[in-house]
């Protein structure tokens, strides 16, 4: 197999191999090519020591020295070398306490997670697969290199790893490596929540969403997630798809684009309903999402999804105009489009008559959000600064009669003109 590499790559693996050490592309960027992917990255694996890397490059960059890493720069761009290496005992479920470095390519290829992880490549020598990478390629199949308790010993995260891999590729996990998770799934309480979140995410937006079901049976989510456990032991069937809350939540995930703040909002919502008040709903979703360490602004904009999920306007262009005010531009239109992943993977029964509802309120947004009418203060056609310039008097009563106004317009929206508002002014003043 002939693999296309960057001219960039192939100069620093020419580089290395003319100085007589041997080099290749290693990892995910082969597993990628291989796929007929492009690759965000490149790796280069050597037998050269960090310093003899070092030593053939102009531009580098201690990245991971104590590990074997250098970043080699060429121009702006930067690609991490990394020397062969043995990794000594683990002690935390994640680092090695110490590596060795060797001179065997196939030692280093040992160490890796997956198969199809663990295959090099050079021009010279072409494609080095000891592991049978290709084929677990070619049978969609996610398996661990050599024995899967070991590898998951070593880092815990390669649990979840292995299910989101098989996410992001539409693959099954290897009957082996899925014992593996089962009898060590405990252990991925060790890792920190940050590089948990990092690979549930990737997960979530992944093609195959519902592999999150592969993470609950394995016994990850019970860690990791556990009001997802909580939610999928809801017993209630739906007596018209004969299917679980766990079932439709799945279902739903599946229908909303591949992207974070939806599918987080698809699944914490599900997740948090049980709650019954919206408010409980979204402080139980803030929750979540800090233990996770989610960046606060994917909290508030999936909280605010979460909690405004279920309103559901009057189909009048006055009461959606209100509506709109209240919940605010920044949840639209993902929340039309969640709404809609619900009712989809949902119930059956009404179906058809949910879908029409949501159809006209969309049209109706849209249509409303096309003419331009005013929906909040701001957007008034008077200001604060008008109305005190009107003999209104600064502090509360401001702020209420802006209020006031915006009531009259969110119903009338031809009536938000300077002078029309201002003679309304002079009407309410106290």
């Amino acid at each position: 197999m002939k693999i296309e590499l960057p001219q960039k790559v192939n100069e620093i693996i020419e580089t290395l191999m003319n100085q007589g050490y041997e080099a290749y592309a290693v990892g995910g960027c082969v597993r990628d090519t291989a796929l007929g992917r492009r690759p965000k990255d490149w790796d280069i694996t050597t037998s050269a020591t960090p310093n003899q890397v070092k030593g053939l490059f102009r531009s580098t960059i201690d990245t991971g020295i104590l590990h074997g890493t250098v970043t080699v720069m060429l121009g702006k761009e930067g690609f991490e070398v990394t020397t062969y290496r043995i990794d000594g005992e683990y002690t935390d479920a994640r680092h090695p306490k110490e590596v060795t470095f060797t001179s065997n390519l196939l030692e280093d290829l040992k160490r890796r997670d997956f198969t199809i992880n663990a295959m090099a490549y050079n021009h010279h020598e072409g494609l080095v697969d000891a592991f049978d990478g290709m084929g677990d390629l070619k049978r969609g199949r996610i398996r661990c290199v050599g024995c899967a308790r070991e590898r998951f010993s070593e880092d815990a995260l390669r649990m979840l790893r292995a299910v989101r891999f098989a996410a992001q590729l539409g693959f099954e996990v290897d009957e082996e490596t899925e014992e593996g998770i089962k009898a060590l799934a405990e252990s991925i309480g060790k890792v920190s929540a940050e590089r948990i979140q990092a690979e549930l995410v990737k997960l979530l937006v992944s093609p195959h969403p519902e592999r999150i079901r592969t993470a609950f049976d394995t016994g990850l989510t019970r860690i990791v997630l556990p009001e997802f456990d909580n939610m999928m032991a809801a017993t209630k069937e739906n007596s018209h798809l004969g299917s679980s809350v766990g079932d439709q939540t799945i279902e739903a995930l599946k229908q909303v684009r591949e992207e974070k703040v939806p599918r987080l909002a698809v699944l914490c919502y599900h997740m948090t309903k049980s709650q019954g008040d919206p408010a409980q709903a979204h402080q139980m979703t803030k929750g979540i999402l800090k233990r996770l360490k989610l960046d606060n602004d994917t909290i508030h904009r999936v909280s605010s999804l979460v909690y405004w999920h279920d309103e559901h306007p009057r189909l009048e262009d006055g009461e959606i105009r209100r509506t709109i005010s209240k919940i605010g531009i920044e949840c639209y239109p993902y929340l039309f489009e969640i709404q809609r992943a619900d009712i989809l993977g949902g119930d059956l029964w009404g179906q058809k008559e949910r879908l029409e509802y949501l159809e006209t309120y969309e049209r109706k947004y849209q249509e409303i959000r096309t003419k331009g009418h005013c929906l909040f203060v701001k957007e008034l056609a008077v200001t604060g600064r008008d109305l005190l310039e009107a003999g209104m008097k600064p502090g509360k009563e401001l702020g209420n009669m802006l209020n006031k106004l915006l009531d009259v317009v969110l119903e009338e929206p031809e009536k938000n003109t300077k002078e029309e508002l201002l003679v309304m002014v002079e009407r309410m003043k106290p």
